[in-house]
């Protein structure tokens, strides 16, 4: 799935969109999707300057949207937002830095109501970059 398909998924817009393709997804179950670190986004200006890394935040949020794309393209989802609710033993194991891929992989654990639960981790080169649990609400 291509960036084209995942902004028909999900509300987010650049600048706010940090997944360009979807690899595998397992509806209802888990999703790999790609994030690529260009040397020019917006936020290496003052991320720091000489010393480009990616917020850790940024990383986190990639994974919600990763979450987002798996939950709402459900039938049942579709055309719904997904919001954070909680994000729990959130971890920063790397740097990223722009020319690298972020890899991300989300598995849903449990979903009850509008309310659902998420293991996410994100990777440069199999080595773990940003891990944590992520709770969502559906509205």
């Amino acid at each position: 799935m291509k960036q084209d398909d995942i902004l028909k998924i999900i509300p987010h817009r650049d600048p706010f969109v940090f997944i360009d393709e979807v690899i595998t997804i397992e509806p209802g179950k888990k999703i790999k999707a790609i994030k690529y670190i260009k040397e020019d986004e917006d936020y290496f200006k003052g991320h720091f300057p000489n010393n480009p890394v990616m917020p850790g935040v940024l990383m986190v949020e990639a994974l919600a949207q990763a979450g987002a794309v798996l939950l709402l393209n459900e039938s049942k989802y579709k055309g719904k937002t997904a919001y954070f609710a909680g994000i729990d033993q959130c971890r920063f194991k790397r740097i990223v830095n722009p020319g690298e891929t972020l890899e991300l992989d989300v598995e849903l654990t449990k979903l009850k109501g509008p309310v659902g639960k998420a293991n996410a981790i994100a990777t440069v080169n199999g080595e773990i970059a940003c891990s944590a649990l992520l709770t969502f609400a559906v509205k």
